[in-house]
């Protein structure tokens, strides 16, 4: 089951040229702190301009300075001058059999991108991208098949939420974000910085720190500047027990290895009552035997965190596979043993490509 929108012709180099020269300033791009600041020392204009133009932005999800009527008409005609609004169009909405909604995306330099709506149980979860593409190289990730073209703008971001809002109408909203779609979230840090505190902002969203996490592959130097800068939730994408095979997965390992990792997350700023999560995905006959279950148990000693377990997600080409449930299940009762909590999570929106580590921004066959 699919809808589908049309896709308008990609941009040709000229144009993407053009697009990326635009000297305008993203407004869309700015926490409201920034905005203000913006609209006093450009602009001459008093602070509740940029409150103005920012409830506009996020609340009413207004995509043109035209639509801005409790602004002058001057203003507006000055702020299409010097400014412009940055997001993105949506290309095509797929839904699968569970409920799950991937939506394709597009740059205003026509790169597309994905992000996906899961429902779980009474509440909405989305897991939106960061970037075009990716650097990182996981070896089990369909994105990591993707050159890194590009940082994905705040406003590009924040814009996955507000189409999000869109699709599933009025009367329901989402109620958690995981920054777990294409690309490393600390790899484009002072973007995804920037659109944290837009989507937390009592003004915009409003989402709370407690419902959105952020995960990573262990960029180190960015973890505990994470922590100091806004009080989310954290997420690492472990995947090994040894640094044999996490290097062979993870490319970065070489750099930041396992235990310079491990005290990066022993020295997060956790708030009360609030755990990592370390994300580990189990590959058949490579990270998922008994053993590798004790040695975990020992990595993870004296950590505040839950462990959660992905049973791999096939994709084309891939050499790895998925362990049988009953060994998932073995592996689980190890940690569970150890006092650890535990969950299993078979992701959702397979048969759309939209489970964890299949997002690819590519449109999807009929």
């Amino acid at each position: 089951m699919s809808e589908r929108l049309p896709i308008a012709p990609r941009a040709g180099s000229a144009a993407r040229t053009k697009i990326e020269a635009d000297p305008r300033v993203d407004l869309k791009s700015m926490p409201r702190e920034r905005l203000g600041l913006w609209f006093k020392e450009e602009l001459g204009e008093p602070r509740y301009r940029a409150d103005q133009v920012f409830s506009w932005l996020h609340q009413k999800r207004v995509r043109s300075f035209s639509d801005m009527t409790n602004l002058s008409k001057a203003l507006r005609g000055r702020l299409d001058e010097v400014a412009r609004i940055g997001g993105l169009t949506l290309e095509e909405v797929k839904v699968a059999k569970d409920g799950t909604r991937k939506l394709l995306l597009a740059t205003a330099a026509g790169d597309l991108i994905e992000t996906v709506i899961i429902p779980m149980e009474d509440r909405l979860t989305q897991c939106i991208s960061s970037q075009v593409g990716c650097k990182i190289g996981c070896d089990f990730c369909l994105t990591a098949r993707m050159p890194l073209r590009r940082h994905l703008a705040a406003s590009e971001i924040v814009d996955q939420v507000l189409w999000a809002q869109e699709v599933i109408g009025e009367g329901k909203s989402i109620n958690n974000l995981v920054y777990m779609g294409m690309g490393e979230p600390l790899d484009n840090y002072s973007n995804v910085l920037a659109s944290l505190k837009t989507l937390t902002d009592e003004q915009g969203l409003h989402m709370g720190t407690k419902r959105i996490t952020v995960s990573t592959s262990g960029v180190v130097p960015k973890i505990a500047k994470l922590g100091a800068d806004i009080k989310v939730n954290l997420a690492v994408s472990l995947n090994a027990t040894t640094d044999a095979q996490r290097t062979a997965l993870i490319p970065i390992n070489k750099v930041w290895n396992i235990e310079t990792l491990m005290a990066a997350l022993r020295a997060f700023p956790l708030p009360p009552r609030r755990r990592i999560t370390v994300e580990y995905v189990m590959l058949a006959g490579f990270n998922d035997s008994l053993e590798d279950a004790v040695r975990l148990t020992r990595l993870l000693r004296g950590l505040r965190c839950k462990v959660n377990l992905i049973p791999f997600n096939p994709w084309p080409g891939s050499v790895y596979k998925r362990p049988a449930a009953d060994h998932v299940d073995r592996f689980a009762v190890v940690l569970r043993d150890a006092d650890y909590t535990v969950t299993v999570r078979y992701s959702k929106g397979e048969d759309i490509g939209a489970a964890c580590g299949q997002l690819d921004g590519a449109p999807q066959a009929a």
